[in-house]
């Protein structure tokens, strides 16, 4: 890394860049083997906030018969409010750009906030069924409060908090139980929610680039919208009905592989490959055995190794392009 900086730093110096005084000024700085602990002390804080919220979820569950449910309630209320307060009070209100805190650490307390109050609102659900037979009003509520946060505290964690809470009142479930348990394999109606879903993010995504309003938040909207219709696409693609799913896939793969090289950014780029890659060769199977060319299945097991030592070397040059097409040219 060291080398790699030195030498960035002796191109612009070459191409008349920077000054030789700026260069000198450059490797005196470097010369100081100063180290940044910004990442670090971000991660702390973060798990601070894990530690704090799972604490407190944990307190409720030992002595939710010692301590009493209004008790806990009023306590969770009360912590909840003096870290909105403290969020409100330092923050410069709404714009439709990006307004960060000025101090950081309100980021992490405004995500405590949004964590405490949606297990506040589930707490008050199952204790005294407030929303009394309409469950998903307990997931809409914290929901509303997530994306209204995210707006105006201009919080991308936060966001994806109420991102998936929408993802849970339409009936998608994202823990890892019932991913591993292929839920939406096993409902094609939630496929098809699913793929609405995502494709209603990318439109949103669209209309919010046009009317500049938090345009840093695409890319949140965007890693939902390629997963979902992604996913969406492969289940339905060894369903009856698989044709029209081919199509699609391959268009969202064709807009979003576009998409990655305009917003530079290398998620994108690989989980767009990665479905398009698997969608593939499902929609090549389906056609295979749709024509009932049945010969050719043994010369694709024979060639399988192959075929995948070539797909990993594609792979690998298609990374390579990314990186030359995304990389900064004022330093090459």
């Amino acid at each position: 890394m060291a080398n790699f900086e030195e030498q960035a730093t002796q191109t612009l110096f070459d191409k008349n860049y920077i000054t030789g005084e700026q260069f000198e000024a450059i490797r005196a700085y470097r010369g100081l083997n100063l180290f940044s602990v910004h990442n670090e002390l971000k991660f702390l804080l973060y798990l601070s906030m894990l530690l704090f919220t799972s604490g407190i979820g944990i307190l409720i569950y030992q002595n939710i018969d010692t301590i009493g449910h209004t008790a806990i309630l009023g306590l969770l209320l009360l912590v909840t409010l003096t870290c909105f307060y403290f969020c409100f009070k330092n923050h410069q209100g709404f714009k439709k750009e990006e307004v960060p805190f000025l101090n950081p650490l309100y980021d992490y307390l405004v995500l405590t906030a949004v964590i405490l109050s949606c297990t506040f609102v589930g707490y008050l659900q199952f204790q005294y069924q407030t929303f009394g037979t309409h469950y998903g009003l307990a997931t809409l509520v914290p929901t509303i409060i997530s994306l209204f946060c995210a707006y105006y505290f201009d919080n991308k964690s936060v966001l994806s908090i109420g991102i998936t809470g929408m993802a849970a009142y339409l009936g998608l479930s994202v823990d890892p139980k019932h991913v591993f348990e292929n839920e939406m394999i096993d409902n094609t109606y939630l496929s098809y929610v699913g793929l609405a879903f995502g494709l209603t993010l990318l439109l949103w995504v669209l209309y919010t680039t046009k009317i500049n309003l938090k345009k840093h938040f695409n890319l949140v909207y965007l890693t939902f919208s390629l997963h979902l219709v992604g996913i969406a696409c492969m289940v339905n693609l060894c369903d009856d009905y698989w044709l029209p799913f081919g199509l699609v896939l391959a268009i969202a793969t064709y807009y979003f592989y576009n998409l990655s090289f305009q917003i530079r950014s290398i998620s994108l780029f690989i989980f767009t490959v990665l479905y398009g890659f698997i969608g593939m060769n499902i929609f090549f199977v389906r056609v295979l055995d749709s024509i009932h060319f049945d010969d050719f299945f043994s010369i694709f097991f024979f060639t399988t190794p192959f075929y995948f030592i070539g797909t990993i070397i594609g792979f690998i040059k298609l990374i390579k392009h990314f990186n030359k097409n995304t990389s900064d040219d004022s330093i090459r």
